[in-house]
Order: structure tokens, then C-alpha cells, then sequence
């Protein structure tokens, strides 16, 4: 449970309709099989102690009794487990009955939940037996104990603040008012356990999977969906054991229908609690009708089978990138096209390097004017070669502008940047900051005075992750008129690139597929002997990946450095020791908090993606921040 994962798990057992003792036995069977693998939370089916078909067996005080009983059985024997247990029963209290949720937790009856949402159409006759627990609070004596029959409560962790567990029951999730949104809301439950005997039909468990799903993502909970079996009676329904655990809108579990056995997942509680404090939703203030109820937890390191996407800006499923690239292409073009049409603006410019990142800009830019039905002479794409640059990318920007039909131009920038070094007295031969900056602030003011000279708008070419870690020259390719690829990332500017071959003429295919085998590299410093690139970006700044999984998690959840760290270390093992994984992290937060000045004037760019750092829109920051208590963290680690 370190770093706030939790591990949790659905289980169906195999149960006899009428036989508490029999179904005593498979539960807590299975609560011993999921403790031993870890999980601290396990949710079963509805009245999975009699059994949810037992009709009007229900009425018979024998069975209720045989189901207390066997609920005081799980109590004592799964006392020494280390995991709370949520099953369903029918509970008698005085004149009523209710379809319960008992929480059993290392030998207590923590609370009993009653159903409130009761089914009576097509199959379904509850209201037959149950009598609805909304607005009920009582105290009785249940197996031996005294304990809360309510349903408005929420079971609370005290060494996990974020973990906080709601119960409804079935019929409750199709509600218009579910009790999970009041839990949610009013009660802070970050996971919401839900016992069911949802009977199965054809087209049933699309609609169940998707009611979950969404249900996660609008309460931004995890969402434990437990739900009968085949051993339930199939008189007139079948049931098909179908479990689902969700987590903000992704299925994290889910089940092989008609199978019955325990799904397990691990949900991040420290993510849904970060997610909530940037949602205003959830800031409720009327807290009196909730109640709740303490347990202690022993923090261990969970053993995790979760998975952390190594590049979380990019799907992973092929026709999901393939959609993701298409979208963010057009996005950025239409924010162009619109900022062109708002300015009256028919011309763009373009800085074109033969890397990435300007190649992204001029197609980009391509878009933009297809959009608007304008001439592509229109974009006048400007290479400006100078020390660093090599032949291969000098060529690769001319053949991509000209194959796209832009109007190509060469400013070669070496003599008035020497001149430049003469005026300051800044010796040529010394390779140091202001060698390399000098360059890129060239570079600008040809874009800019270019730009002012035809009425044209100069198209940015920087990307998020150069922004993140300040990799960009202060005032050089820093600034422009608009940011196109300003909330693009590094990794996944390679992919959209590369989507570009898919749509494109085989001649314009070509030459991208050989800047994609182009190192990255700004070119500011003179070629090796054998005119290769000799400034590799990531031997500098470091691996993009490592960054763009770094700049993912802190700016977009908010986790400590050793939350991060330790989800590298699982992603990246193999790949990265500890001590890179470890250089690289210090070295971005550095580089993240010192440049924040470059990002609090930043220029205008499209927001494409869940993280942007534009300061007029998701992220804000003081450029005098001090990044020495997470340095600190990381030094510890």
C-alpha cells in the first residue's frame, strides 16, 4: 500500500442456493487465496451467503439464521488476515429485511450496508422479500456483535488518507441518484464496491462494462463490480460471474465470463485523490449525513501486477495512435487556420531544420493553409544554416519544403553571426553558451523581420518536452508568433511525424522516414570531421522518454519524487539502473524549476494533449520556486 496502491480483487464463489455453510466455506476459501496474493480488499456478489435466488426462502427465519452464523464464521476465521472482506447477506431487523453488504475486517463487523435501489420489473421482485435501507440507522446485534445497519457510510483508512471505501449494492449503480455519487461527494469514497447478481442476456455485459467504466470516471473512483455466478439457480436467468474493477474511466480488471474465481487490480487511491483536489466537484461542504468509520492498515509494498505505460503521452493499442495522431494533426492546424483567419494573416513562416520538430511545424502548416484553400507558396519555409549544421539536414528540409510545394529560401547565418561575436567580443573558437545561443537568437530575428516583411505569421516549432526541461533559447526558438507544437511531447512528436508516411506520396514519405533516423540534435556546434552531427540532444539534457515519463506524472498527478521514482524503476527495469533513472530525474526537476521563466512567456499554442504548461491555461508557476526539498527526496532514494 506504499505510494497509494492498493490491491484489491472481485470474487464469485461457487455457491449452493440455501447452503450458508457450504458458501461460508468457498468465501473464505477465497478471502485466504486473495490475501495470500496480496490484496487488502475483496468484494463479493450479492447475498452471496444464501445465495441472491433463494425467493421465498428469504421469508424463513431458519435461513437468516444459518446466514448470521456463517457470517460469524468468516468473522473468526479470517481474523488474522490482513484484508477487509465485503460479502452480501439478508439481514432481519425487527420487522424489516434488508439486502446487505457486511464489512468484515481482521475479526469485526466493521458496518452493514443496506441496499436502497430495490428491482421489481421483468425478473426482478425484491420488493417482495427487501425493504429499502434509505434513511435507515440503526444499532443491532449481528453475529455476536454489536454493529450500524446504514448506508450512508464510508469506511475510512487511517494511515491512507486517500483510501476511503463506499458500498452500493446492484440496482443502486442503475439508479438516476446512484448512493455512490452522495458517498462519492458528500463522503470522499475513492472506491466504490459494488455486490451484484447481475443476470446475463445478450448485449448485458457491453452495457455493464460501460456503465462502470463511466460511473469511475464521473465519480473519478475505482469501482469494484463483484456480481453472481453460475452456481446461482437458473430457473429463468443465467448468471455469468462478469466482475469488472475500474479506475477513472479505465478498466483495470475484468473477469473471463462464466468463470468463477477472483479478478485482481491495483488502483492508485493517491491518483483519485490528486485528480479530485484539481476538480472543483468535489469540493463539498455538508458532510453531517455521512458517517464513518476508522480501520488501521499495516503500510506494506504491495506487490503490484499494474502495469505504468512507459510513454504515457502514447497509446498503446496501434489504431488508438493512429486516431490520436490524426486528431492531434488536426487540432493543431485549426488552432493555426484560426489564428490566421482572427489576424487576417494569409502567410506563414517557417524555420525548417530537417529535424523533428520543425518538420512537424511545416506540416502542421501545410494543414493550416489546405484548411483555409490558400496557395502553399504561402508558407515560406527559411533554412538558415550556420557552424553546426550538417549536410544531411540541410538537404532534408530543402527536399521536404519543396516536396510539399512551400516556397524554400536559404539564410546562410554564419557571417552576421560572426560579426555578431566581433561586436561583443565573444571569441569564435570558444564553444560555450553564448556560442550556441547567438545562433538561435539569429535565427529568430530573420523568422521575425522576414515574418513583418510579408505580413506573415512566424510558426513555432518548440516542443512540451523542451519547454518542460527549458531547451529552447531564451528569447530565440523560444519565441514566436504561434506555438504549434507547444503541448506536444517529445515521444510523441516522433509518432506523429511517422504518421505523416502513412498519408503522404512516396517521395515526401522518404525523406521523413530519414529525419526520423536523424539524431536528435539542435546543431549549434561544428560537425565531427566526418560533417556527422556531433551535439546529441539526450547525451546533454537525457533520455526523452525518461523525461516525458517524469513531466507526465508531476505535472499531471502531482506524485512525490518517490512515488515517480519507483514507477520507473518497474517500467524501466532493464533498460535504465537505478542510478541513470536516478541522474536524470534530479537533473529534470533542476532543469523544470529553473526555466519556469521561459514558460511564463511563453507564446500562444494549442492545447492537444491532458498536460499543457502554458501559463494562461493549466499550469502556473513562480519562476523563483526552489526545487531543493525535491531534490533532497531524490537524494534519499
Amino acid at each position: 500500500m506504499n505510494y497509494g496502491f492498493v490491491k484489491t480483487a472481485c470474487a464469485t464463489p461457487t455457491i449452493k442456493v440455501a447452503d450458508c455453510s457450504y458458501n461460508s466455506e468457498q468465501i473464505i476459501s477465497q478471502i485466504s487465496f486473495a490475501s495470500q496474493h496480496g490484496a487488502s480488499l475483496v468484494v463479493f456478489p450479492e447475498l452471496c451467503v444464501t445465495g441472491y435466488t433463494c425467493a421465498d426462502m428469504f421469508l424463513h427465519k431458519f435461513l437468516l439464521e444459518q446466514a448470521e452464523k456463517a457470517v460469524g464464521q468468516i468473522m473468526q476465521r479470517t481474523s488474522a488476515m490482513p484484508i477487509m472482506s465485503i460479502v452480501g447477506v439478508p439481514v432481519a431487523v425487527d420487522d424489516a429485511l434488508y439486502n446487505c453488504a457486511a464489512i468484515i475486517y481482521k475479526g469485526e463487523l466493521l458496518g452493514l450496508v443496506p441496499k436502497i435501489n430495490l428491482p421489481n420489473y421483468n425478473e426482478y421482485n425484491e420488493l417482495r422479500y427487501f425493504t429499502s435501507g434509505k434513511g435507515v440507522k440503526k444499532k443491532i446485534i449481528y453475529a455476536g456483535q454489536e454493529v450500524d445497519i446504514d448506508a450512508d457510510v464510508v469506511f475510512s483508512c487511517n494511515q491512507l488518507k486517500d483510501y476511503k471505501i463506499g458500498v452500493e449494492i446492484c440496482e443502486d449503480l442503475n439508479a438516476v441518484c446512484s448512493p455512490s455519487q452522495k458517498l462519492a461527494l458528500q463522503g470522499k469514497a475513492t472506491v466504490i464496491a459494488n455486490l451484484a447478481a447481475s443476470n446475463e442476456y445478450a448485449g448485458r455485459s457491453e452495457f455493464r462494462r460501460d456503465l462502470v467504466r463511466i460511473t469511475s470516471a464521473k465519480l473519478c473512483c475505482a469501482y469494484m463490480f463483484a456480481s453472481a455466478g453460475p452456481g446461482e439457480s437458473t430457473t429463468d436467468s443465467v448468471y455469468s460471474a462478469h466482475n469488472i474493477i475500474a479506475e477513472n474511466g479505465n478498466i483495470l480488471g475484468e473477469s473471463v465470463k462464466y468463470s468463477e474465481g477472483i479478478t485482481y487490480a491495483d488502483i492508485d487511491v493517491e491518483r483519485l485523490g490528486s485528480e479530485r483536489r484539481k476538480n472543483n466537484n468535489f469540493t463539498w461542504v455538508n458532510e453531517s449525513d455521512i458517517n464513518s468509520v476508522n480501520f488501521d492498515v499495516t503500510l506494506k509494498q504491495t506487490k503490484l501486477n499494474r502495469k505504468f505505460r512507459k510513454h504515457p503521452f502514447i497509446p498503446s493499442e496501434k489504431a488508438e495512435l493512429i486516431k490520436r495522431c490524426e486528431d492531434i494533426l488536426t487540432m493543431q492546424a485549426i488552432g493555426l487556420s484560426t489564428r490566421m483567419l482572427s489576424a487576417s494573416i494569409k502567410d506563414l513562416v517557417v524555420g525548417i531544420s530537417g529535424g523533428l520538430d520543425s518538420t512537424l511545424a511545416l506540416i502542421v502548416s501545410v494543414k493550416a493553409l489546405d484548411i483555409l484553400g490558400l496557395d502553399r507558396k504561402n508558407l515560406h519555409a527559411i533554412s538558415m544554416p550556420c557552424f553546426g549544421t550538417t549536410k544531411r539536414t540541410k538537404t532534408n528540409a530543402e527536399k521536404l519544403s519543396l516536396a510539399y510545394g512551400a516556397d524554400f529560401s536559404v539564410v546562410d547565418i554564419t557571417k552576421s553571426v560572426k560579426q555578431h561575436f566581433k561586436d561583443i567580443g565573444q571569441d569564435e573558437n570558444k564553444y560555450d553558451t553564448t556560442f550556441e545561443n547567438a545562433q538561435a537568437r539569429q535565427r529568430t530575428m530573420v523568422l521575425m523581420d522576414v515574418a513583418n516583411k510579408i505580413g506573415g505569421l512566424v510558426v513555432g516549432t518548440g516542443d512540451l518536452s523542451e519547454l518542460a526541461l527549458g531547451w529552447a533559447t531564451y528569447n530565440g526558438d523560444h519565441m514566436s508568433m504561434y506555438a504549434v507544437n507547444a503541448s506536444v511531447p517529445k515521444t510523441m512528436v516522433r509518432h506523429l511525424v511517422a504518421y505523416e508516411t502513412l498519408i503522404s506520396s512516396d517521395e515526401i514519405a522518404a525523406i521523413i522516414k530519414d529525419i526520423l533516423a536523424t539524431p536528435v540534435s539542435p546543431e549549434l556546434l561544428p560537425p565531427t570531421e566526418n560533417g556527422e552531427i556531433s551535439q546529441i540532444t539526450e547525451d546533454v539534457v537525457g533520455p526523452y522518454e525518461l523525461h516525458d515519463f517524469f513531466l507526465y506524472y508531476f505535472v499531471r498527478y502531482g506524485f512525490s519524487p518517490e512515488k515517480i521514482f519507483y514507477m520507473a524503476m518497474r517500467t524501466f527495469e532493464g533498460e535504465y539502473d537505478r542510478y541513470t533513472i536516478k541522474k536524470w530525474m534530479q537533473k529534470f526537476y533542476i532543469r523544470f524549476f529553473t526555466q519556469q521563466f521561459k514558460r511564463s512567456c511563453m507564446p500562444d499554442g494549442p492545447k492537444v494533449g491532458s498536460v499543457s504548461l502554458s501559463p494562461r491555461g493549466d499550469f502556473r508557476m513562480p519562476s523563483d520556486l526552489q526545487v531543493r526539498q525535491w531534490l533532497e527526496r531524490i537524494n534519499e532514494l
